[in-house]
């Protein structure tokens, strides 16, 4: 598959709403699998279409358990509150304290076209929550605080 450049903020790409997938095929394994080669090239736990230039609601995240894929992922429940840093492929050389549930339930398709449904907590539940706002063109930085170079 192929390794595309992470789009960088200041792309308007990235605060525009990302567009629902309305049909499964090739092209969206396609996406997926670009996505996946991309996140781990450039040693990321979590990226959305739009960071590669494609304004389609798709996520790919691995926090260290092995790799989830959502096509249309939502928020279906929220419980707790947990306070953390993040940073962004998107945002170079910057984090900041993100405040985020502290767990999740997340509706979505498979690559499949398969309705799927996953609990998560901690910080598995972090990155989820943070590839969905991309979707919605929220950036880390629009909720952070304290935000400092590394």
């Amino acid at each position: 598959m192929a390794i595309y450049r992470v789009v960088e903020v200041g792309d308007a790409i990235l605060r525009d709403k990302a567009i629902k997938v309305t049909k499964l095929g090739p092209h969206i394994d396609k996406l997926l699998d670009n996505m996946r080669d991309t996140m781990y090239a450039n040693q990321g736990v979590g990226l959305a279409a739009p960071q590669i230039g494609v304004p389609k609601r798709a996520i790919v995240v691995d926090v260290g358990t092995g790799l989830v894929e959502f096509v249309n992922p939502v928020l279906a429940e929220t419980d707790g509150t947990q306070i953390d840093s993040e940073a962004c492929l998107s945002i170079p050389g910057v984090m900041g304290e993100v405040s985020r549930a502290e767990r999740v339930k997340v509706k979505g398709l498979n690559r499949a076209g398969d309705e799927i449904e996953l609990d998560a907590h901690g910080f598995f539940a972090r990155a989820l929550q943070h590839e969905i706002d991309h979707l919605d063109g929220i950036l880390f930085i629009d909720k952070a605080k304290n935000l400092k170079k590394v």
